[in-house]
């Protein structure tokens, strides 16, 4: 008798610290600085619930120069299980990029591949159950996988005081086909829809001080579904970082974070504000990076003649 109008459901992995790995999203998002960046995380949703999200993260990216032109390249590699579902991307990222309006644009493409798997041997069907057959043919019973190709598309601007960008994730919506390791011959079909994501946030120094305010947001749509979260912190002589985040319709967040020459760590903690927050105890989400420093100038700029052969 019941008949909702809309259900959704998180596509792409969720990140509270999405500013900390925008190549995840957007693949223009790599080589926007003179340094070599890694940055590796996990996100913990929803502690207290069983089988919730767990996802783990990797990205990588570095600038370099070809014919004098400006170039950068990334990888990027997640895993994430839910339920019984668990998935995994890799995607090797390349962006070419220009200078505009006293900034640099880069227009980023990221091939790769998602494989989706199943344990259909963990599938319990109660017995009595009103709602399920045990012989339901569109549940598996068996562990099914399959994988298939990804295409990501991005664009990125980076300014002095600010950077946008406007990407989408699976463009090409690969269609996978999962089946099982025996010879039963059936095959189960999960679709990755295509997201779009507007992201922008800025660094405003405050004057006489050694403060900086970080705002950011980010919004993003399957054009079914759209949602999107704020992120205001603080930051004190480039060392610690404190702010605080909203998601919409679905949580608060408190951010923390320590940069120490090269190094960094990030840690952030959800609280639900939906009525998930009844049998959760949060989110956690922690963070580790380290940059290289790149010399990316012209080599032998400054040349000098021995004196043994003058």
């Amino acid at each position: 008798m019941i008949l909702p109008g809309r259900a959704s459901a998180q596509v792409d992995a969720q990140f509270t610290q999405y500013y900390e790995v925008p190549s995840y999203y957007n693949a223009g998002a790599i080589g926007t600085s003179d340094f070599v960046r890694l940055r590796g995380g996990s996100r913990l949703q929803w502690v207290g619930i069983p089988k919730a999200p767990k996802t783990f993260l990797v990205t990588g990216d570095m600038p370099f120069k070809l014919l004098e032109k400006r170039f950068g390249v990334g990888l990027v590699l997640q895993q994430e299980s839910m339920g019984l579902y668990k998935n995994m991307t890799i995607g090797a990222q390349a962006a070419y990029k220009l200078k505009l309006f006293k900034g640099e644009l880069s227009i980023g493409l990221q091939l790769g591949f998602i494989d989706e798997s199943f344990k259909g041997s963990e599938v319990i069907l109660p017995d009595g159950d009103d709602y399920h057959q045990g012989t339901d043919e569109g549940i598996p019973t068996t562990d099914v996988h399959g994988t298939s190709f990804d295409l990501g598309l991005g664009v990125w601007y980076t300014h002095r005081y600010f950077w946008a960008g406007l990407s989408a994730t699976h463009v090409n919506e690969p269609s996978i086909t999962m089946s099982t390791d025996g010879t039963d011959g059936k095959e189960y079909e999960f679709k990755a829809g295509r997201v779009v994501y507007f992201v922008a946030g800025g660094n405003i120094p405050i004057k006489n001080t050694l403060f900086e305010i970080q705002p950011s947001f980010l919004v993003k749509s399957d054009f079914t579904f759209t949602t999107g979260e704020v992120t205001a912190r603080v930051r004190y002589n480039k060392f610690l970082t404190a702010g605080l985040g909203y998601r919409l319709n679905d949580a608060i967040s408190l951010i923390l974070g320590a940069e120490f020459k090269n190094f960094f760590l990030g840690y952030s903690y959800d609280y639900a504000t939906s009525a998930i927050s009844r049998a959760s105890n949060g989110s956690h989400e922690i963070w580790a990076g380290y940059r290289l420093k790149l010399d990316l100038g012209e080599k032998n700029k400054h040349k000098h003649k021995s004196i043994r052969i003058m």
